[in-house]
């Protein structure tokens, strides 16, 4: 009989090759709003799991370029569904994802598991990571027993990355304004984008505005794929 470690190392061990990694924990005590589990059960914890710097981006352009239609309209979507629904199956969980219903409080499990807290891009800020991470979906355990078992990488101790950054160059790096420090202008952006300056600027080369961000700098994306993510903000519905 396999033990909460064996599930944790088996986990890792599918998630490595893909270029994903196993994130933070939410646990859920009785009476608090878990995610429902087919049968009717509601899932005892989520294990986030995430993307850390270009470590995905060899496998998934190489998944993509295998598709005949390249992947449709939105293949980072379709392909991590096409890796953690099997990984799902063989550890007995349920996966969610960002982007399919039933929606899930993504940022604040986040916020839960790992202390991040959100930048004034809008994006969550990681102390180590800096704005180079993101979340391609969750596992769901009706039970988990591996309370000691860590994220991986380093959590946030409760102090906010942006507090130790006195010049904020994120505010002011940003050709549209877009960035302010209680919000992010996503309309504005939008507009800046459409434009011959902004398709030839942040398109092409990435936000100015998250490149400016002086922490996690080691773990920015690769070009592709930094121009991949700004492509999609052009696109409706995105």
């Amino acid at each position: 009989m396999s033990g909460p470690f064996d599930v944790v190392e088996r986990l890792d061990a599918l998630l490595e090759p893909q270029g994903l990694m196993r994130r933070g924990v939410v646990r859920f005590q009785p009476g608090e709003a878990a995610p429902a589990l087919e049968g009717g059960q509601n899932a005892q914890a989520v294990v986030l799991i995430g993307v850390t710097g270009g470590a995905m981006w060899s496998a998934f352009t190489a998944w993509r370029d295998r598709q005949v239609d390249g992947g449709g309209s939105d293949p980072l979507d379709r392909w991590s569904e096409v890796v953690l629904d099997p990984i799902a199956a063989d550890l007995g969980a349920h996966a969610f994802y960002p982007s399919r219903a039933p929606y899930q409080p993504f940022q604040s499990w986040a916020m839960q598991a790992e202390g991040l807290r959100a930048s004034p891009l809008g994006l969550l800020i990681h102390p180590a990571f800096g704005l180079w991470l993101s979340f391609r979906g969750a596992l769901a355990f009706a039970e988990w027993h591996a309370d000691d078992v860590d994220a991986s990488g380093s959590r946030s101790q409760g102090r906010h990355p942006c507090d130790d950054c006195a010049e904020k160059p994120c505010l002011s790096a940003c050709p549209a304004g877009a960035v302010m420090p209680d919000r992010f202008d996503v309309t504005g952006c939008r507009i800046h984008l459409a434009t011959i300056a902004g398709q030839s600027g942040c398109t092409d080369g990435g936000c100015l505005a998250r490149d400016a961000c002086p922490i996690g700098v080691a773990y920015r994306y690769p070009q592709a794929q930094v121009r991949f993510h700004m492509q999609a903000l052009t696109l409706p519905g995105h």
